[in-house]
């Protein structure tokens, strides 16, 4: 169910428990500033999620409040995730859901990053 991106942090939601080690994951990065791990439901070959370790639900909460160090650490944690799986050549996409409209699902900042496939282009409907 899409969530409201302009609420509260919920300390509950499911990447807040696999943060805490909580819920299990299938790690492949972990630094002070991200935590990524593969999708438990992937939309492609190769679908990994790369989230901020701090309360940020969504990209506007994490752009706002979130130290320069954070952000940089972030987007530099999803660039090497793609990096070290070899994704650079053959190419990926990088997707963050923000709210109702755009289907968020979970109350905490994430990005997906999709490869193994041609993708073809993205669509508005």
């Amino acid at each position: 169910m899409p969530i409201d991106a302009t609420q509260p942090y919920d300390d509950q939601n499911i990447f807040a428990k696999i943060l805490r080690g909580e819920i299990p994951s299938k790690r492949v990065y972990e630094d002070e500033f991200a935590l990524a791990f593969h999708d438990i439901n992937p939309q492609a070959p190769h679908h990994v999620l790369v989230i901020p370790k701090g309360a940020y639900v969504s990209w506007d909460d994490f752009s706002a409040r979130a130290s320069e160090a954070e952000i940089v650490g972030f987007v530099r944690a999803i660039g090497h995730v793609a990096r070290e799986a070899g994704l650079v050549a053959p190419g990926y996409r990088l997707l963050a859901n923000t709210g109702v409209d755009a289907h968020q699902e979970v109350p905490h900042l994430h990005v997906h990053i999709f490869a193994g496939k041609p993708l073809g282009p993205m669509l508005a409907r």
